[in-house]
């Protein structure tokens, strides 16, 4: 499977506020199998300051929390200007509950117990509905990826690409010629929580240069010393 791709700057990232760490875990993983960027918070003080140092396309909110609870978390990231799609997830079913939610901000409500596919659809749909226009097709150099479709081809060559590759892959075809640096290639393809040091990146461009360029006798991706990684766009 492909990668969702974000209106930001590749990856799409999903933040799960959840304090049952056993469901805040499958929750995550579920999302990062899909080719997801997933953080997790476990407290409502977390989920504001985390909401707010980063973009998020999807925020996935327990109600019960300890300390500040969903609905206030929800209210707060609006008063203070964070609009990302927020899906309220809760063992409560009363409708005044989904009221309350609602009315704090919330875009979508999700009563437990869920099933992960309903999770990963309503997701999806917060996320198709969201503001922020895209091209549906990036190009450059003989290589072309349809966002929408999930697809990626190199002239008429279609690619199997893995969910890393397909994400690096677009970060590189929307800045074209750019030099980017492994610090944004790392920001754009990967979660706050992988470690900062790793040498993930290098591994990952050479998995992509093993799909994209070699077995056309191509060298499209460039090492720029010392820096990181520049897609030719002359390619």
């Amino acid at each position: 499977m492909l990668s969702p791709s974000s209106p930001h700057n590749g990856l799409v990232r999903v933040l799960v506020v959840e304090d049952e760490v056993k469901l805040a875990r499958v929750l995550a993983r579920g999302l990062q199998e899909e080719g997801y960027a997933a953080d997790v918070a476990g407290r409502g003080e977390d989920a504001l300051w985390m909401a707010k140092a980063a973009p998020y396309d999807a925020i996935l909110l327990d109600v019960m929390l300890p300390g500040a609870d969903g609905f206030e978390v929800c209210r707060r990231l609006r008063e203070v200007g964070v609009w990302s799609p927020v899906l309220m997830l809760t063992a409560r079913d009363a409708i005044e509950d989904r009221v309350v939610g609602l009315d704090a901000g919330a875009d979508d409500y999700l009563s437990k117990p869920f099933s992960f596919e309903e999770v990963l659809a309503r997701v999806r749909a917060l996320i198709r509905r969201a503001p922020g226009e895209r091209p549906v097709v990036l190009e450059a150099g003989g290589l072309r990826l349809d966002q929408s479709a999930r697809r990626a081809w190199r002239d008429e060559t279609e690619l199997e690409l893995s969910p890393k590759e397909f994400v690096l892959l677009e970060l590189f075809l929307r800045r074209p010629g750019r030099v980017l640096s492994r610090a944004e290639l790392l920001d754009g393809a990967w979660d706050m929580s992988f470690e900062r040091r790793s040498n993930v990146v290098d591994v990952y461009v050479g998995y992509l240069r093993d799909k994209i360029d070699r077995p056309f006798g191509r060298s499209s991706i460039e090492t720029v010393r010392g820096i990181g990684y520049r897609l030719r766009d002359d390619a």
